[in-house]
C-alpha cells in the first residue's frame, strides 16, 4: 500500500501533502496535550510494532503491494485517531527516507491512507461497535479489518485518478488482497489490545476493557 514516487503526478501529490499536513498539525496538537512520560514508552512500542507489521509485504498486481496497516491498533489503544496519524507519520517517514519504502512525493498520500483514513475508520468503527455489542474482541477485530480494507480501496481510487491503473482492476486487486490481510490484522490487533489492556490498563484509553476470562 506504500505508493512509490512517480505513481502519482507531482501536482496531485502536492494536494495530498497539503491535506496530510493539516492532519499532522492536529496530531501534533494531540501529542502535546496527551503525551506524557508514562505514555511515551507505549507510543514507542506501538511505532516499532507497526513498523514491523508493515515490513511483511505481499505483492499485488500492477506494481503495488499489500501489508498490515496498524492504524486501528494505535487509535484504539491511545483513544484517538490522531494518535494513529502521529505514529503512522513517524513510521512512514522513516520507511520512506531510510528504507525507500514509499515515495517522498507520495508520502502525503500514504499518510492520508494509512494514518488518517486507517486511524479514523479504526477508531470510530471500534467505538460504534462497542456501543452496540459491548464486545471488545469483536469490535476490535472488525475495526482493524475495515482499517486495513478501506485505505486499500482509497489507494486504488487514487491510482485511478492518477492514471496509474484502471479503477475496477485496482479495486478488485487491492480489495481482495487487503480483505484477506485484514483478517490477519484483525486477529493481531485483538491479541495486542487484549495483552496491553490486561498488563497495563492504566496506560490505555478507558473505553478499552479486557473481557474477563478471555
Amino acid at each position: 500500500m506504500h505508493i512509490p514516487d512517480a505513481f502519482i503526478p507531482i501536482w496531485q501529490g502536492a494536494i495530498y501533502w497539503i491535506i496530510a499536513l493539516v492532519f499532522i498539525a492536529l496530531a501534533l496538537k494531540w501529542a502535546r496535550n496527551e503525551m506524557n512520560e508514562e505514555k511515551l514508552p507505549l507510543v514507542a512500542v506501538l511505532a516499532a510494532g507497526i513498523f514491523a507489521l508493515q515490513s511483511f509485504n505481499l505483492p499485488v498486481s500492477m506494481g503495488t503491494s499489500g501489508h498490515l496497516v496498524g492504524g486501528a491498533l494505535a487509535a484504539i489503544i491511545l483513544g484517538s485517531p490522531f494518535a494513529a496519524i502521529f505514529i503512522l507519520t513517524l513510521v512512514l517517514i522513516v520507511q520512506a527516507v531510510l528504507f525507500g519504502d514509499g515515495g517522498i512525493t507520495t508520502l502525503g498520500t500514504n499518510i492520508i491512507n494509512m494514518g488518517v483514513i486507517g486511524g479514523f475508520v479504526g477508531f470510530y468503527t471500534f467505538r460504534g461497535l462497542m456501543g452496540v455489542s459491548k464486545n471488545m474482541p469483536v469490535s476490535v477485530f472488525f475495526a482493524a479489518w475495515l482499517a486495513c480494507l478501506i485505505p486499500a480501496l482509497c489507494c486504488a481510487v487514487e491510482m485511478f485518478v492518477a492514471g496509474t491503473f484502471p479503477l475496477m482492476e485496482g479495486l478488485v486487486a487491492m480489495g481482495i488482497y487487503h480483505a484477506i490481510i485484514g483478517v490477519i490484522e484483525g486477529f493481531v490487533t485483538v491479541a495486542a489490545v487484549y495483552l496491553i489492556a490486561t498488563a497495563r490498563p492504566d496506560l490505555i484509553d478507558s473505553g478499552v476493557v479486557a473481557p474477563a476470562g478471555a
